[in-house]
């Protein structure tokens, strides 16, 4: 009997049976094409059809029963939609969408320390989700060693900053000292020295609320404020997040303010004797001016400072500090603070200053005074309640920024001219063209650095803002305050949404032009004004001042805080708002805008780094700042193709992708300058960027972001979202947002 071979069908080669080619074999390989199928369920009769022509695919849409069956797997496009179905619905009713955007853990106590010593107490309902917020972020079990205390963020590890303010802040808002996690909070505080080991907020904080004497903060001598402006230290020429922190806080040291009730307030009575190693009436206060523990001392004093501080303490106030001088310097730093709230109608910059300018309002004009009432409503502006309960934003909220990118996702993925999403876009324009800022700051016309159009000049006169009308902020009109990246992303996306042509009809724009020429103008005039000397972009105002500067950083846990610097994400925002209105508007400013430009693409050029990254300073962290960067270049046609650095930014994007095809990095990347992995492996918010960067390099292989796509779509939650993994925002190299990245 003989042996059939493999390939052979009844005893002759290659499976014939007549030694020809058998067509069965073709007939074995065919396949139609799956995503024609249909199935049609007819009162529970299921019959399955083939559509032929695109007209038929087009008026019978693919269900996610039919991809089950037929074993399709989700394509990008359609991960793209279930998010956005599912994002669709949390838009807001004004065309925005809410964000929590927490992280920091030493907003909150500034805020009810502030609320406690001016009687403005939180309502019963804020207090409680407050408190769970405040627990539920405490080192326990298997965070951070469980070691019981709080870091400068939801992540971090315990230090004295964040463990002795939380502390206070739970016992403010009623936590009894005696519950086991308070004496656990008590057992880590110790362990780090106490809360003489703070650093200067803190300290600061303590010294209003009467647990701490005055004595133990170093000087915040307003007089500073009196200096000409021509002098390089002046406070005009710091960033605006320090000057407008260090304002108010001068005032409030200089009145030496203590929370009047402090010796008979039971609770503060008890912070005096649990926040210390030493017995409260023992304790040296002067002695304790500059100790700090070691993980809160991110930033070193300097020489230079300690010397200032010294020659303050020993010289200035005893014997120069005169007191005419003082209220001259109160006068004017009090003149100042009146002018924040006035342009901002008490919202003020962010959540640091907001209280501190209450409590300023509260030592001039009383607790009950019409500006602390308001500040009081504003101030609930940045609280903002999670599942996890109540936090307090970085910010006001992120309403501009979210709406912008959302408009230009849904540009980019080709959805925004399906009529599903019509209704959406159209809102989030009409929110958009509302937010525009559409004054000028109080003084600015009448000052003597008035322009139209601006420049980066100001004064006094204007307390030393830059002009804003045309820009955007972070969140609101209200905030006032006008951000590089902001004004470029939502002006981009507007110009984006407002030139789509209707697919119905190609002579006719789909959506309305809300947003006017002259407005369009304006917004491209404000962003021209930003460029620094360097070619870069910096925040909210070209650099006014020195990097020597940082030698007064006096805020000990954060880098990099004294001045503006030039980023790679700010400059590149500028530059592809500006490429996107010259591609509409070819001949306004158009000298202007290709010096700005050019300029502005060579340094982003010059900034990249040997490996080929770019660090970010407003997102996690070569990720965030290379997909920018390479976007930036896009702008100018350099792509993997023609240029050696963009090959070399992918090459360290590639270098990095995990196993699993997506990519990871971790906050410490921030800190410490180099690329940090993850601890919880691929997140994906940094894999979605390093896609975009490939993307804009025109990166020629697809198969790493094949692999990301994967990974992306593995991780998408069956209602649409992405849960929220690993923090990913950043200020200041140790300061760290969550981003509730839904979509």
């Amino acid at each position: 009997m003989a042996v059939r071979k493999r390939g052979e069908a009844n005893g002759k080669p290659n499976g014939t049976a007549n030694g020809a080619i058998a067509k069965d074999a073709e007939v074995r390989d065919a396949k139609t094409d799956h995503s024609r199928w249909r199935m049609r369920d007819d009162d529970g009769r299921h019959t399955w059809h083939y559509l032929e022509t695109d007209e038929e695919l087009k008026a019978w849409p693919t269900t996610v029963a039919d991809r089950y069956f037929l074993g399709q797997e989700t394509t990008p496009l359609q991960a793209c939609e279930n998010g956005l179905k599912f994002y669709s619905k949390l838009q807001l009713e004004p065309g925005n969408w809410g964000c929590e955007y927490g992280g920091p853990m030493f907003l909150l106590p500034g805020l009810i320390v502030t609320l406690y010593v001016t009687d403005q107490r939180l309502s019963r309902p804020e207090e409680i989700e407050i408190t769970r917020y405040i627990l539920s972020m405490q080192n326990l079990g298997a965070k951070n060693r469980g070691d019981g205390g709080w870091g400068l963020h939801v992540e971090a590890d315990s230090s004295v900053f964040g463990t002795a303010m939380n502390y206070t802040a739970l016992r403010l808002l009623g936590v009894s000292a005696e519950d086991p996690r308070m004496r656990k909070a008590r057992g880590c505080l110790y362990d780090l020295g106490g809360a003489l080991y703070a650093p200067h907020w803190a300290k600061f904080w303590l010294s209003v609320l009467g647990v701490m004497d005055w004595e133990v903060v170093n000087p915040v001598p307003p007089e500073l404020w009196l200096l000409p402006d021509w002098v390089p230290i002046a406070p005009w020429r710091w960033w605006i997040h320090m000057r407008m922190i260090f304002l108010p806080m001068s005032f409030a040291w200089s009145k030496k303010y203590v929370y009047p009730k402090a010796e008979e307030d039971e609770v503060v009575l008890e912070l005096r004797g649990e926040l210390f190693t030493l017995p409260h009436e023992e304790i040296k206060w002067g002695r304790y001016k500059n100790a700090i523990g070691a993980r809160d001392n991110y930033h070193s004093k300097s020489w230079f400072l300690n010397l200032v501080n010294w020659l303050l303490v020993l010289v200035w106030i005893p014997f120069l500090r005169t007191s005419w001088m003082v209220k001259r310097a109160e006068d004017w730093t009090w003149k100042l603070i009146q002018m924040e709230d006035q342009n901002s109608d008490y919202a003020d910059l962010a959540p640091v200053n907001n209280p501190l300018n209450t409590l300023c309002c509260a030592i001039v004009e009383g607790s009950d005074s019409k500006s602390v009432r308001r500040h009081r409503e504003r101030l609930r502006e940045h609280l903002f309640m999670s599942k996890g309960g109540m936090m307090m934003n970085g910010t006001n909220g992120v309403q501009n920024w979210d709406t912008a990118f959302t408009i230009q996702a849904l540009c980019a993925a080709g959805l925004a001219t399906k009529p599903d999403y019509r209704d959406m876009l159209l809102r989030a324009l009409q929110f958009l063209e509302g937010q525009q800022f559409v004054d000028h700051c109080v003084g600015y016309t009448t000052s003597p650095t008035y322009s139209d159009p601006p420049t980066h000049r100001t004064s006094a006169e204007v307390g030393y803002r830059s002009p804003r009308r045309g820009g955007w902020g972070f969140s609101n009109r209200d905030q006032g305050y006008v951000v590089s990246d902001c004004v470029s992303e939502v002006i981009k996306a507007i110009l984006m949404l407002q030139t789509i042509k209707d697919p119905a009809n190609p002579e006719k724009n789909l959506y309305p032009v809300t947003l006017s020429e002259e407005r369009q103008k304006w917004a491209i005039d404000i962003i021209l004004s930003l460029q620094n000397t360097t070619g870069g972009v910096a925040s909210y105002e070209t650099r006014r001042g020195s990097e020597w500067l940082e030698h007064l950083n006096a805020a000990e846990v954060f880098g990099r805080i004294m001045v503006e610097y030039d980023y790679p994400e700010c400059t590149t925002a500028c530059v592809t708002a500006l490429s996107t209105f010259s591609a509409i508007h070819p001949t306004y400013r158009a000298a202007d805008i290709a010096k700005f430009m050019t300029s502005a693409v060579q340094w982003i050029r010059t900034n990249q780094r040997a490996d080929g990254s770019w660090y970010g300073s407003w997102g996690i962290c070569f990720t965030y700042a290379g997909m920018f960067a390479l976007e930036s270049l896009g702008t100018q046609r350099e792509t993997w193709e023609n240029s050696e650095r963009v090959r070399r930014a992918c090459g360290f994007f590639l270098g990095k992708q995990r196993g699993d095809g997506g990519w990871g990095e971790s906050y410490r990347s921030c800190e410490t300058g180099v690329w940090t992995e993850h601890p919880g492996g691929s997140q994906v918010v940094n894999t979605a960027w390093v896609i975009i960067a490939l993307l804009e390099a025109q990166y020629p292989h697809r198969e790493p972001m094949e692999r990301a796509v994967r990974l992306l779509i593995e991780r998408q939650q069956s209602n649409g979202e992405w849960l929220q993994e690993g923090i990913e925002g950043v200020f200041n190299k140790s300061w760290f947002v969550n981003l509730l990245w839904i979509f």
